[in-house]
């Protein structure tokens, strides 16, 4: 254990390395015993920045000591502006994912509505990849479900197609669906609406997405005037109940504001326990969307690192709205920094403030309310979590409480396609990011007993290694005493001791009991615990039948693509990265089929031909 005689001395060499820094931009890189990466920062003058974490007299707060003590060793970059240092703090917290760094997830991970006014004939739908393709893009959104409500109620309102088919391709090839006999949907599939009148509505929803609903409602209603007046009542009450479901979908945002208002308003309550940044996103006066990110006590929430926290805010999100209210000081060197980059991602310069007084302060201190109900309500949940692992370790004879706990499940498709499934729980919530799966290689055959010990087998080899996470403190297998045993003899060969129980089900496939190799464990009485373990297993059920089932489809769609005279396996693969299905195949023409990386005029004509005769023979 080091002393404080030890800890002086090696603040004394990080001291005196920080003093002979250069006064510049640039970014530092703070490393523990083992060289990672704890902590990454940035700063316009790299020797005054480092050197106050390492000064005797220097005044941190508890995180901040916490970490400085545990640094051994740091690294820097120089860059020419405080704009470059901060773009790079942001791909190096991305790159290392540090301890007490705030991380947002990725923007893969937010939705976004995707509009393809770029195409002859528009579409509406939800991805989750914003590609320089043309089509315009709305959001991230916080939430899928929020998405799906939006689409849902535009869908309906508007009349567009929701359906699959490709216009015009697809025009006059099938009978108009049930939408259409409803008024649910203009069906462009018949050929009775232009291209030019589709795209039309295809605005008139931009300009709603863009939060002009004043401006999209009286569009609309000047078009329900005009059908009424010429009798044609069937449209006009088509309008009338489009303007009603979009008034409720915008009436559901709380007003705040002027019609004109656009800003994001952003507050951070901060205590011993958690951190809770809320983000509510203003567009036209209303609050269209809100978001709360939540963060434990050891990673540090300063000036520094909220700089940071927006910085990737925006990077993530498109749009950078005109004003952004903070219910935090930044300082000056900050402050300059983020509103140069913002200007050059959104070209201009939004106003960045921190109101004293008035409506915007108002609007400051509800966010703040909204953030300290999010964190009370996380710490709420934290203490019966807690409660809930203190109660497990106490039934179970563990000697330390399972922080991180690692649950096993195996799954199969013939005797090739078996597959291991590893999820994994920390602090008694579910922690996807290391979740893995092993595709069973040497196992011979359907044996569960074999496959369980060669996925243990490769994940304690890995134990050390970071990109799997911490070392568990408690491995629950979904099986019995025979898988048990398999672990435990694993184990003792690689001299390893980490407690290891099998889950029991009951006659409803819900876990009652846990196992080890010799005693059944009762949960079933014990609510908390009981919950808490069925979750695990149906979430390890899940993952693994989910990831299965993924093999399980690439295989049955290799092997109907190399059917094909002249399509191998690398080929089948090439076809499906670019197509993503085989219904996108068989629709492919030659010229679409040839673009694929190794597929000739031969191939694609062979291609052609196989799914003709296939379309043949089905009819």
């Amino acid at each position: 254990m080091e002393t404080a005689l030890t800890f002086d001395k090696r603040r004394e060499g990080l001291l005196e390395k920080a003093n002979s820094l250069p006064l510049r931009p640039g970014v530092y890189i703070m490393r523990d015993k083992g060289g990672k990466v704890i902590y990454v920062g940035k700063s316009r003058a790299l020797k005054n920045r480092v050197s106050q974490y390492f000064h005797e007299s220097a005044k941190h707060n508890e995180k901040t000591r916490r970490m400085v003590s545990l640094v051994h060793s740091f690294d820097y970059i120089l860059t020419d502006t405080e704009i470059e240092a901060l773009s790079l703090e942001n791909s190096l917290i991305k790159q290392y994912t540090p301890k007490y760094n705030i991380k947002l997830k990725d923007a893969k991970s937010y939705p976004y509505i995707k509009l393809t006014m770029n195409e002859e004939y528009p579409k509406l739908t939800v991805t989750r990849k914003r590609l320089a393709d043309g089509a315009k893009y709305f959001g991230p959104y916080s939430g899928i479900t929020a998405v799906y409500s939006i689409l849902g109620t535009i869908q309906k309102s508007f009349g567009i197609a929701s359906c699959n088919r490709q216009f015009p391709r697809d025009i006059g090839k099938e009978r108009p669906c049930l939408y259409k006999h409803i008024g649910q949907c203009m069906a462009p599939c018949t050929g009775e609406i232009s291209s030019e009148e589709y795209r039309a509505v295809f605005k008139e929803i931009t300009s709603f997405l863009r939060g002009s609903f004043k401006e999209c409602e009286q569009s609309l209603r000047e078009k329900m005037e005009y059908a009424a007046e010429n009798l044609m009542f069937e449209a006009a009450a088509r309008y009338r109940d489009r303007i009603e479901a979009l008034s409720k979908l915008w009436q559901r945002q709380k007003v705040v504001g002027s019609p004109d208002m656009e800003q994001d308003v952003i507050a951070l309550y901060t205590d011993e326990i958690c951190s809770c940044i809320s983000v509510f996103y203003i567009r036209g006066g209303s609050i269209t969307d809100n978001e709360h990110f939540l963060f434990p006590a050891e990673q540090i929430i300063d000036e520094e690192n909220m700089s940071a926290f927006l910085s990737q805010l925006y990077n993530i999100r498109e749009f950078v709205p005109h004003e952004i209210i903070l219910d935090f000081m930044l300082s000056d060197e900050e402050l300059t920094a983020l509103s140069e980059m913002l200007r050059e991602k959104a070209g201009y310069k939004p106003d960045i403030r921190t109101p004293e007084r008035g409506d915007r302060r108002r609007l400051c201190e509800m966010v703040y309310d909204n953030a300290k109900q999010q964190a009370l309500l996380y710490k709420a949940q934290s203490e019966k979590d807690n409660k809930t692992l203190v109660k497990l370790a106490s039934m179970l004879g563990l000697e330390v409480v399972p922080e991180r706990i690692e649950c096993y499940d195996i799954s199969n498709f013939g005797k090739d396609n078996i597959t291991a499934g590893m999820i994994v729980s920390e602090d008694a919530r579910l922690k996807k990011s290391d979740y893995r799966t092993f595709k069973i290689k040497t196992t011979a055959g359907i044996d569960d007993y074999g496959a369980m010990r060669e996925a243990l087998q490769r994940r304690l080899s890995h134990l050390t290694d970071e990109s799997f996470g911490a070392a568990p403190d408690l491995i629950l297998l979904d099986g019995g005493k025979g898988h048990v045993s398999v672990v435990r003899e694993l184990m003792a060969e690689m001299e390893l001791e980490i407690p290891v129980f099998g889950m029991v089900k009951d006659d409803f496939h819900k876990t009652r009991a846990l196992t080890d190799d010799e005693n059944e464990i009762s949960i079933a009485k014990e609510q908390a615990v009981f919950q808490f373990i069925y979750k695990l297993q149906e979430e390890v059920h899940r993952y693994t039948i989910t990831r299965m089932e993924n093999a399980k489809s690439k295989t049955l769609k290799h092997s109907s693509l190399e059917k094909i005279d002249g399509i191998g396996v690398m080929k089948a693969k090439s076809l499906l990265a670019h197509f993503k299905s085989i219904t996108a195949i068989k629709k492919a023409d030659k010229a679409s089929l040839m673009r694929v990386s190794g597929i000739s005029s031969a191939n694609a004509d062979a291609i052609i031909q196989y799914f003709a005769k296939q379309s043949e023979g089905e009819k």
